[in-house]
Parts: C-alpha cells; sequence; structure tokens
C-alpha cells in the first residue's frame, strides 16, 4: 500500500512545535502586512501600465503582420502581455493581495482577467477549494485537474492511459481545461448545485469564451485588416491606380487578417502553455506531498502551514523569471501567504527557510528544467497501473548542502543557534491563510 511507504514531516512535529512554527509564520505575515505603502502600490500599477503597452504595441504592430518579422515582434510581445497579465496581475490581484491599497479598480472584488475563467468561478475553485484543502486527497479538485493521475495514491483508471496526450492538449488550452474544471461536474453529477447556479456558471462561462473568440478571432483581426487594408487602398489611389485600387486593399487585409488570427492564436497558446508549465512545476514535482483526509483532521493553524509548505514546491530563476511567472516561481510562499503580495515573496523566503531549518523541514525548490521533467515523468509513469511515489527531500539544511532523498530530520533543540521552537515570534492572526471567498 502506498499509504505506508512515505511519512509526512508533519507526523514528526510534536504539537507544541506546530503551534510554535504557526506563530512564526502569522509573525511573518503581520510584519510584512504592516510595511505594505507606496513602493508597492507603484510596483503593481507599473506593471498593469506595462501590460497595456505591451497591448498596444503589440496590436499596432500586428497591422503589419502580413510581414513575418512583424508577425514574430507583435506575437512575442502580446505573448509576454498575456502572461503578465494572467500571472503577476490577474492571478495575483485576484487572490487580494493588492486590496489593501482599497483602490477600486485593482481589487479583487472588481478585477477580472483576460481568460477564459470567470472571476466568481475561479476565486471559488481556486482561492478557497484549493488554497484551503492543498494537496487533500479527495478535497484538493486541483490535485491533477480530475483528469490526471499524478499521485500514486490515486488509483489507476484505463482512462489515464491518455493522460500523455490530453496533457499535450491541456497545456495548449490550459484556460479552457481550467474553465471547465471550474465548472466541477463532480458536485454537478452528486447533485451538490442547484439548477439555477449550474445556468449561472454556465452563462457566465459561455459569456467569458464568447468575449475572448470574438477579441482574438474576430475584432481585432478585422482591425488590422481594415487598417492595413485602408492603408493600402490609399496608397493605390495616390498612385491613380484606382482600378486596382480595391482589389489590391482587400488582398491586403485578407492577408492580414489571416496572419493577425494566427498571432492572437499563438500568443494565446504561448500563455497558456506558460501557465500550465509554472503551475505544474510548483504542484506537482517530485517533492511535494499529499494528504489523506484523516492525517489532516482537526488540523491547527500550524499544521495548516506545514501541510502548505510540503505541498508545493519552488521554481528558482532570474529576477525576469519570477515577474513573468506571477511571482509563483516562490510557490511554497504563496502557498503559506496567498493574500501577501507576490513581490514580497522572495524576501520572506530567507525566513521561510530558516523556519525549517530550525524544524527540520524540507524546503522544496529546484531549477525549472528539473522541475518540469520530473512533472513529465510522473505523468508518463502513472499513466499506467501500479507507481510509488518518488523519495522526498530531506530536511532543508542550507543553500550550501543538499539534503539526502529520505534523510530524517533532526529537530533543533531549544535556544539553539539563539532560536528554536521554544522562542518563536509572538504575531498572531485571526483567519486561516488561504479562507478566501
Amino acid at each position: 500500500m502506498t499509504e505506508a511507504l512515505i511519512e509526512s514531516p508533519l507526523a514528526r512535529l510534536s504539537e507544541e512545535e506546530i503551534d510554535a512554527l504557526g506563530r512564526e509564520f502569522d509573525a511573518i505575515h503581520d510584519e510584512v502586512f504592516a510595511q505594505l505603502g507606496e513602493r508597492d502600490r507603484t510596483y503593481i500599477t507599473s506593471i498593469i501600465a506595462l501590460h497595456r503597452r505591451l497591448v498596444v504595441g503589440s496590436r499596432v504592430v500586428l497591422v503589419g503582420s502580413r510581414f513575418p518579422p512583424a508577425r514574430l515582434l507583435g506575437t512575442s510581445m502580446l505573448s509576454l502581455a498575456k502572461i503578465l497579465e494572467n500571472m503577476e496581475i490577474g492571478h495575483n490581484v485576484m487572490h487580494g493581495q493588492w486590496d489593501w491599497m482599497n483602490d477600486p479598480h485593482i481589487h479583487s472584488s472588481t478585477w477580472d482577467w483576460d481568460t477564459a475563467s470567470t472571476a466568481e468561478a475561479w476565486k471559488h475553485s481556486h482561492n478557497y477549494v484549493h488554497h484551503t484543502y492543498t494537496n487533500i486527497r479527495g478535497k484538493d479538485r486541483d490535485l491533477g485537474y480530475e483528469i490526471m493521475r499524478i499521485d500514486p495514491h490515486q488509483k489507476w483508471h484505463p482512462v489515464y492511459l491518455f493522460q500523455p496526450l490530453y496533457n499535450i492538449l491541456l497545456a495548449m488550452f490550459f484556460e479552457w481545461g481550467v474553465a471547465v474544471h471550474d465548472l466541477d461536474f463532480e458536485a454537478i453529477r452528486k447533485g451538490e448545485k442547484s439548477k439555477a447556479q449550474i445556468k449561472r456558471e454556465l452563462k457566465g462561462m459561455a459569456g467569458k469564451a464568447r468575449a475572448q473568440v470574438v477579441k482574438d478571432y474576430v475584432a481585432f483581426p478585422l482591425l488590422s485588416a481594415a487598417v492595413a487594408g485602408g492603408a493600402r487602398y490609399a496608397r493605390e489611389r495616390r498612385r491613380s491606380k484606382r482600378a486596382g485600387a480595391a482589389a489590391a486593399a482587400a488582398d491586403v487585409a485578407r492577408r492580414t487578417f489571416r496572419a493577425t488570427l494566427k498571432a492572437n492564436a499563438a500568443a494565446n497558446i504561448a500563455r497558456n502553455a506558460w501557465s500550465y508549465a509554472i503551475i505544474f512545476c510548483g504542484h506537482f514535482p517530485d517533492q511535494t506531498y499529499t494528504f489523506s483526509p484523516d492525517e489532516v483532521a482537526d488540523e491547527s493553524r500550524g499544521g495548516f502551514y506545514v501541510r502548505q509548505l510540503l505541498g508545493a514546491a519552488n521554481i528558482e530563476g532570474s529576477p525576469l523569471f519570477h515577474v513573468i511567472s506571477g511571482n509563483l516561481g516562490y510557490q511554497v510562499e504563496h502557498h503559506l501567504y496567498p493574500d501577501m503580495p507576490s513581490t514580497r515573496y522572495g524576501e520572506i523566503a530567507p525566513q521561510v527557510k530558516d523556519i525549517c531549518q530550525r524544524y527540520g523541514l524540507p524546503y522544496n525548490s529546484g531549477p525549472f528544467g528539473q522541475q518540469l521533467g520530473g512533472v513529465q515523468r510522473t505523468i508518463l509513469r502513472l499513466a499506467f497501473p501500479g507507481g510509488h511515489p518518488r523519495p522526498k527531500p530531506g530536511p532543508y539544511r542550507g543553500d550550501d548542502t543538499m539534503p539526502a532523498p529520505g534523510a530524517q530530520p533532526r529537530f533543533a533543540s531549544p535556544g539553539e543557534n539563539g532560536s528554536g521552537p521554544e522562542q518563536p515570534s509572538d504575531g498572531v492572526r485571526v483567519s486561516m491563510p488561504g479562507e478566501q471567498a
């Protein structure tokens, strides 16, 4: 039985250590929120402004999309704009990370994003369900998105034989997969949703789908075609070629429409594939743990923090990488504090590592290629029957050491190195992290 093969580090902590650890994590949250101010406000408004400039610039460049250099440049700019909007702006704003500013235009209650999921459905399935029940088997619906076997505890079914194929399709069309996932077919099948609720959610999804399709595959290609065709018509008229002006303009318009449509589709696929890669690397690599409902019954605040710590994995990269990944390269910190402005994750990472080191807990992290490769290997292996949990990392020992997989933790004795479980910070919060509607 795979249940007994991997012991969670949570089982090795005493109740006193878990409570002390919880107070330390609470204190980090409170300290950061006491410091939030103009620097943070300037960052998010600057990122939003950059996104808008990229969108406008890409649309202007794609007027010349029938020329390969312009098509490549415009597609690249639009791809980056969509990635920024989806990852660093939309995901984080709707988590409530910027609600402290009380800006009605940058607020989780009003923001909608450039993707197929409605804000309401996504905030419930992601902010609430996923971040509350992270990696609890049978409760976290993001654990394989209910279509993939990514943990050997999941019972094998013949349909999983096809998951290497639909894994590729999911990466290409990730926004649509998430939108359908948000409907929660299991809840519909069990009768847990009323017909009125189902109708409202389907209507919302259809509205977002229509807006996405019209915007990227009709409106903007038509706009590019009209501008390019109109410019060609005017040029032909100036040359006194009135007879062929309309035909030349129509030909340019047709080619521009098709080229812009393809550029928009490529940008959407690039955004989807990038989102898929970052999210899967942060949740499904070898280092992460999953939990049975019994393991987390009567979970304390400290236990909640430990589960978030063990159920996520970081991706190492440059500052630019972290911006375009929505700072989800710091997935561990994000799961500890989903409502904290993303730019603060890198700043608190050393404090999180220190807690891991003192309490004998792993700090899951690895290069992008390693994390993505491990996830793909798991998807391929678990498409078939059987499978065992991969070796888990040992306790974090500092950035200069690599603990052996499966190494047993050594808890710091009280007061060791001037700190330890009996000397936590005092900050306490009332609400449990992740409990966002």
